[in-house]
């Protein structure tokens, strides 16, 4: 699954969703992560009111699964709930991005909660049940002796 940080260092987790000038995506799953690509966003950034600063980020997002922000208006929050994207703040600007990478990762590997099962089945591909074929190919071959 794709998790996306809004950071000002690629360090910690320390940018306003609708401040960020970049956010880092990385690719997670059970056996780790590796970093994927930094997004970059200009113009002016930290002007509030303007709705129109949050829609090439969400759209940028719309594969990801996660993104972790140091703060989000309810706006841009709502808008990437409904792409299916888990906006989660962090505790403060001191958290950092790799830490939060390695508890996520021992997480899958343990016990992840509801919603994290929930979100990595829809970014799973469908899985193909190969037992209606086997037990028609077992039909058939009992059909035939």
């Amino acid at each position: 699954m794709k998790v996306a940080f809004t950071t000002k260092d690629s360090e910690y987790i320390n940018a306003h969703f609708g401040w960020a000038k970049r956010i880092d995506v990385y690719d997670v799953d059970t056996a780790g992560y590796r970093f994927l690509e930094t997004l970059e966003f200009g113009g002016d950034l930290k002007e509030d009111g303007n709705e129109d600063k949050l829609e090439p980020k969400v759209k940028a997002l719309e594969d990801c699964t996660i993104v972790y922000v140091l703060a989000i208006g309810g706006s841009a929050a709502a808008r990437l709930i409904r792409k299916n994207v888990t906006p989660i703040k962090a505790q403060t600007e001191a958290d950092e991005i790799q830490d939060v990478l390695t508890r996520l990762v021992q997480t899958l590997n343990g016990s992840p909660p509801p919603w994290l099962r929930k979100a990595l089945q829809k970014s799973q591909p469908p899985q193909v049940d190969d037992s209606f074929d086997d037990e028609l190919e077992t039909i058939e071959e009992e059909l035939l002796v």
